[in-house]
């Protein structure tokens, strides 16, 4: 008679710029099966908790951000049967997005360039897959929400807005038409009475995300 029991994870992508570079969190394992190979933290759901406590519980306990604020949003949920070698087990994707995260303080896991961990073969379950989900559905937001501004300091200028989205999508952009696009975005950004000079240069102002929850208009990546 086939076992018809299901295990429930929760799996994050958890992403950060760190040295220009988008990165995400991963673990490296040490035990099978996948030995070796990195994944994405996570773990199991307990009976008695709901999903966005597991994830808030596993981005303290696996990624070892306790205490840390991050945006986290759900993904996407991952069940075709084949999935996991050990047993049948549906996974609930989160993805999480914050400024300059701190390195973890467990010492298996680890920030890697999306760049060289897509490209790479050693993925442990689909989570190479689930990663490029977060990495688009990342890039996809950044187009008519204000998600850019999670990957920036509370207080941020234009130009270190603009480095995100040029990070992020993979592309450089014109500072000019990018500046008068994010400022005439309606309650993207709200200036402040401060300046910095950090980017070099003479003072630039300083800028706080707005109320806005959509862009009007949109930011639309360049065409490739």
């Amino acid at each position: 008679m086939t076992d018809a029991r299901v295990a429930v994870t929760v799996d994050l992508v958890v992403l950060t710029v760190r040295e220009h570079r988008l990165c995400a969190l991963v673990w490296r394992r040490d035990r099978p099966p996948y030995a070796g190979a990195w994944s994405l933290p996570g773990g199991f759901v307990q009976l008695d908790e709901d999903l966005p406590v597991a994830a808030q519980r596993l981005m303290a306990e696996r990624a070892g951000l306790a205490g840390v604020r991050v945006h986290l949003e759900q993904l996407a949920t991952y069940g075709y049967p084949d999935r996991d070698p050990r047993q049948r087990v549906v996974s609930v994707a989160y993805l999480g997005l914050a400024p300059d995260l701190p390195a973890s303080s467990r010492a298996q896991v680890l920030w890697e360039p999306v760049d060289d961990l897509t490209q790479r073969d050693q993925a442990a379950f689909d989570h190479r897959r689930i990663l490029l989900d977060g990495v688009e559905r990342a890039r996809a937001k950044l187009e008519y929400s204000p998600l850019a501004a999670a990957f920036c300091p509370p207080e941020f200028t234009v130009a270190e807005l603009r480095r995100v989205y040029e990070i992020v999508w993979g592309t450089p952009l014109d500072p000019r038409n990018f500046h008068r696009k994010v400022t005439k975005a309606e309650g993207f950004l709200v200036p402040t009475e401060r300046t910095t000079t950090r980017d070099g240069g003479r003072p630039a102002r300083l800028y706080r995300r707005g109320s806005a929850e959509s862009l009007h208009p949109p930011m639309m990546r360049p065409a490739c």
